[in-house]
């Protein structure tokens, strides 16, 4: 299985929406908040290249947009 990290910042709606599905279907993924945890926004840039969120890291590979995310999630955790 690859590994996840999702980074997110609660006050932005695609994170949330992104979030929602993931309830939504019982998906659990490492996240981590740039806003609060230090060092985690710095990470983002230095691997994905800049500081756009959601990011889902897919074994270290960036994938970004909200859509995007969301269409992967439905892929890898089919029911």
């Amino acid at each position: 299985m690859p590994c996840y990290e999702l980074f997110i910042m609660p006050t932005c709606p695609y994170c949330r929406k992104v979030q929602l599905y993931m309830r939504q279907h019982d998906i659990e993924l490492p996240l981590r908040d740039i806003t609060s945890e230090p060092g985690a926004r710095d990470e983002l840039i230095r691997v994905g290249g800049k500081a756009q969120v959601p990011c889902l890291f897919i074994d270290g590979a960036p994938l970004y947009e909200s859509d995007d995310i969301i269409a992967y999630l439905s892929k890898a955790f089919e029911d």
